[in-house]
């Protein structure tokens, strides 16, 4: 039974990243109304040791909520660049979160490899729903939502970001 969870998890990884790839082109620069931060803010998670993080204790802050796995090649090109604005701008409130499509043991290492200095969840299944109510209507990864410190929708995007095109989002909202 826990091999055909993780087959099925591997599928389901699979298409969202096909997804993520074909559409990514034309889901760039989602209006800021396409989601629902309500149910993504009321949503807790597990952390990287099992513990319940519930999204809303960053509330407050500029959040940055991307939702990636360890197998998606332009998360692995985003991270680094999140790890660095969030050592930058983290004491000016932004607050990066990262919810994996995951399982726990594999987002573990990466999180160390990578040295990720803001929190991460292990979203697996649920991830994808939440991305999806948060505007991600075709389960591609990565995803990325931005809102500012009322909690409000100021941006979303499907696949990969830079710190630039990152930086002008949040800028106005630090």
């Amino acid at each position: 039974m826990k091999r055909a969870g993780q087959i099925a998890l591997l599928v389901v990884a699979a298409v969202a990243l096909a997804a993520g790839f074909l559409l990514h082109p034309w889901n760039r620069g989602a209006p800021p109304d396409s989601g629902d931060v309500a149910r993504l803010m009321a949503a807790s998670l597990p952390d990287m040791e099992g513990k319940s993080q519930a999204l809303a204790q960053w509330r407050g802050k500029v959040m940055v909520v991307n939702f990636w796995a360890t197998w998606c090649l332009p998360c692995l090109e985003e991270i680094p660049e999140f790890v660095r604005m969030q050592e930058k701008l983290g004491n000016q409130g932004l607050q990066f979160v990262g919810i994996a499509v995951d399982n726990q043991v594999k987002v573990r290492e990466f999180a160390v490899k990578y040295h990720m200095n803001y929190p991460v969840l292990i979203g697996e299944m649920e991830a994808i729903e939440l991305a999806r109510a948060a505007g991600n209507e075709f389960g591609g990864l990565p995803f990325t939502v931005v809102m500012d410190r009322q909690g409000r929708l100021i941006g979303t995007e499907l696949g990969g970001l830079n710190e630039e095109k990152l930086s002008a989002l949040i800028k106005p909202a630090l």
